[in-house]
């Protein structure tokens, strides 16, 4: 078969699909060979291949058997190589070529940290489970658990782990394809690529990755189109074994507005939670910071006591911790000053009175009521079925773990019940914090977001 013969089925074909298919799937095909009954056809991408062979396959046998009846088949290749499309060949550029800086697109709007590796991570009780299973996926090889799903609040670790993962991986596995992004980066991208009638480009350009990130899904809660794309696209990775890594500041079950169809997705992988800090992790966290420091900083002196003291005073969010530290060695430096206390504690007053925000009873009162969807009066008011009894005996228990207030206190603002009445629901929920997962996971929960 010649190529002139094939300049007219392709112009045969264009009438056939019409126009607007035409120049999208026809026109950048091109004849390669036609042996033994074979006819290959190079394709810009994989993709393209497969969609044109699902599509239009019986169109082009057909006009190819009109041209050369000998061809019983169709095969499709992606060349090394492909030449640059002139005006005699093509109107337009390969489709590869927009792909590919569609990609470098997307990379460049998400740019990798690189003080975020395995290396520079703390690891400790609260965390360790969710480094451990980074650091496997990391690894490569087989996909032993699709998707890796971390959760936790801020400042917690997520994003530094889902660097470390894509820095590890683009280091020993340089040919694989990794792409990370946020949620909301994910969400333009498709937005952008409605707007522009490029749904091709987008669908090939997150289907034919190796390893997939996306950070902070819950932004695509409640975003119709958005979650429908994602779910297609989710599952073409796990059909072709793909690597997925999700990051979320709650678990998927808990996230409002996912439909349920990606909730169950999510949770069919490893769901890790990055618990909140402990003090031992704080004062790793801090001591790995003041190493990086020496180098910057020879001179300055700490004293003793500094590091303990922030890491008791600055427990909520490691950001903030990492933040206050880098704040005081550089006044310290600019001022020429002992890092002591006294300096500390004025350098710092503002961060360290934000950190002394005590939780109100009402405030985890009202928490609770919206988590078990109770109305707040019948929380503190005198109904003793079960149904608002074990949500006032969990709130009593955190009143009395996360306040300061003394229990004929709490119970005054219970609907005024006596101190005994507050005692035997925190002692009842202590027990069911044991024995009974589903407390244990929505005390979890509660507290997680009365911290934040």
């Amino acid at each position: 078969m010649t190529q002139d013969q094939w300049g007219q089925v392709k112009q045969d074909l264009r009438k056939t699909v019409g126009s607007s298919n035409y120049t999208n799937w026809i026109e950048p095909l091109e004849l390669s060979d036609v042996a033994d009954g074979v006819a290959t056809l190079d394709v810009p991408t994989s993709f393209v291949g497969n969609y044109v062979s699902q599509k239009f396959g019986e169109h082009i046998l057909f006009h190819l058997r009109s041209a050369a009846p000998d061809v019983r088949r169709i095969s499709f290749n992606v060349p090394a190589k492909r030449p640059v499309a002139t005006r005699a060949t093509s109107t337009a550029a390969p489709r590869a070529d927009a792909v590919r800086a569609e990609r470098d697109n997307v990379i460049a709007a998400a740019p990798l940290e690189p003080k975020f590796t395995f290396d520079s991570f703390v690891v400790g009780k609260p965390n360790e489970l969710a480094h451990a299973a980074a650091k496997r996926v990391a690894e490569g090889g087989p996909v032993t658990f699709n998707p890796l799903f971390l959760y936790g609040g801020v400042g917690l670790g997520k994003t530094h782990l889902m660097h470390a993962i894509a820095w590890e991986l683009q280091q020993n596995q340089p040919n694989l394809n990794v792409l990370y992004l946020s949620a909301e980066q994910f969400m333009y991208r498709f937005v952008q690529a409605l707007r522009d009638r490029k749904m091709m480009d987008f669908k090939e350009l997150f289907r034919s990755v190796d390893v997939l990130m996306v950070d902070d899904v819950q932004f695509i809660a409640g975003k119709d189109s958005t979650q429908e794309e994602f779910f297609h696209t989710f599952n073409a990775l796990v059909d072709q074994n793909k690597q997925i890594i999700i990051s979320a500041d709650r678990a998927p079950g808990e996230i409002e507005k996912l439909e349920e169809r990606i909730k169950s997705r999510l949770q069919c992988g490893l769901v890790v939670d990055l618990h909140p800090t402990n003090y031992e992790l704080r004062l790793g966290i801090l001591q790995s910071k003041v190493e990086f420091y020496r180098g910057q900083y020879p001179d300055l002196v700490m004293a003793d006591g500094v590091l303990e003291f922030l890491a008791h005073r600055i427990r909520k969010n490691v950001r903030v911790l990492e933040g206050a530290l880098t704040r005081l060695f550089a006044f310290a430096s600019l001022v020429g000053h002992e890092i002591t206390l006294d300096l500390t504690q004025d350098c710092l007053a503002d961060v360290l009175r934000a950190s002394e925000r005590q939780l109100t009873v009402e405030e985890i009162q009202r928490q609770v009521s919206d988590h078990y969807n109770i109305r707040l009066s019948d929380l503190v008011g005198p109904k003793r079925t079960r149904i608002f009894a074990r949500p006032r005996q969990v709130a009593m228990y955190l009143c009395k773990q996360m306040t300061s207030r003394s229990l004929p206190d709490i119970g005054r603002r219970f609907g005024g019940r006596d101190h005994t009445t507050v005692m035997h629901g925190v002692r009842k929920i202590e027990e069911l914090r044991a024995s009974d997962a589903q407390i244990a996971e929505d005390l979890d929960l509660l507290r997680r977001t009365l911290e934040a």
